[in-house]
């Protein structure tokens, strides 16, 4: 795999404007940390399931990467942008979305929280 160095980060408050533009936001986290809370919007790719699941990533809109804290995210955004999508990395993953009041939901689609 080859890796671009130096993506874009945005704050969990610009993903979610982001977002309401048409964004598409994904989630990398393992399927334990999914099934307890994450943003209503995402979509679930497991980090070590991306490469595997390019076909289902868009090239023609925006695409925000997440994770718990934004260390994982950030090496699915590096490798997104090597494969030439418009990626970017939320800063902070989920833990700094849910602290900024933003909406969180579990496997259930109802309240959930991040672990």
């Amino acid at each position: 795999m080859l890796f671009k160095k130096n993506a874009r980060a945005v704050s969990p408050h610009e993903a979610k404007e982001l977002i309401d533009k048409g964004a598409l936001i994904i989630d990398v986290r393992e399927l334990s940390e999914w099934n307890h809370g994450h943003a209503p919007e995402a979509v679930h790719i497991p980090m070590v399931r991306v490469e595997e699941q390019l076909h289902k990533i868009p090239k023609d809109c925006d695409v925000i990467v997440c994770c718990r804290s934004g260390s994982r995210s950030s090496t699915v955004t590096s490798f997104l942008l090597s494969n030439g999508y418009k990626a970017v990395n939320m800063n902070g993953g989920m833990a700094a979305w849910h602290a900024r009041g933003l909406p969180v939901v579990n496997s259930n689609g109802v309240r959930g929280n991040i672990i």
